[in-house]
């Protein structure tokens, strides 16, 4: 997929209405499916590593919003999530270099579970004392029929 086209997928996710956070939970697992797509097909090379690149991209426009300095999130959690970006780089020029199916599992854990949290509505996280109970039950299922 030409960088236009992963532009284009990102644009239609997005245009699909409703907060950042939701838009940005759609496009982690659209690009989830993808590479566990890509995964099914081990002999294509070229669809893993498009996956792959697709992902990367993807991370790679959190980065940016995360290293901003008028980013309102916590510095904890900017930390944390810069720390993952920085994985997703690595494993992805891992992939890239010798693409084998089994190196995307990491990354689409990744994907459904940060995906899982954003998409979670924030009365379901208060419910709970620690807000996990909640989100470890929508972990386990997403609303595309991924078990996470």
């Amino acid at each position: 997929m030409s960088n236009e086209g992963a532009v284009r997928t990102y644009d239609r996710v997005g245009n699909n209405g409703g907060a950042p956070r939701q838009t940005e939970g759609r496009a982690l697992l659209e690009a989830a499916r993808r590479l566990a797509e890509a995964k099914q097909c081990p002999d294509d090379r070229k669809g893993l590593r498009e996956a792959a690149r697709l992902n990367w991209r993807l991370w790679t426009i959190f980065q940016a919003e995360l290293s901003a300095p008028e980013c309102p999130l916590p510095v904890e959690i900017r930390t944390n999530m810069l720390n993952l970006c920085n994985f997703v780089d690595k494993r992805t020029v891992a992939i890239l270099s010798q693409p084998k199916p089994q190196m995307v599992d990491v990354l689409i854990n990744v994907n459904r579970q940060i995906a899982a949290g954003l998409l979670a509505r924030p009365d379901q996280q208060q419910d709970d004392d620690d807000g996990q109970g909640q989100m470890d039950s929508q972990a386990r299922q997403t609303s595309d029929g991924f078990s996470i």
